[in-house]
């Protein structure tokens, strides 16, 4: 999806805060459900998937006790 999503509030909260260029927010169970948001240019866009396989290999080889 294109365009704001549910929690695009706070994904804009969290990247002006941070003062960055862009922002990903995933929420586990929030006041609205499950969800994410993302603001970012179109490349770091298209790096998004790399980023969130490299997350993933991260916390699969730390085991439960991330």
């Amino acid at each position: 999806m294109i365009g704001p999503g549910k929690y695009d509030a706070l994904c804009t909260l969290v990247r002006d805060k941070a003062k960055a260029k862009g922002a990903a927010v995933l929420v586990f169970d929030g006041k609205h459900g499950n969800g994410f948001s993302c603001q970012c240019d179109a490349l770091t866009l298209l790096q998004l998937p790399d980023m969130l396989e490299f997350m993933a290999r991260e916390i699969r080889a730390k085991g439960p006790g991330v």
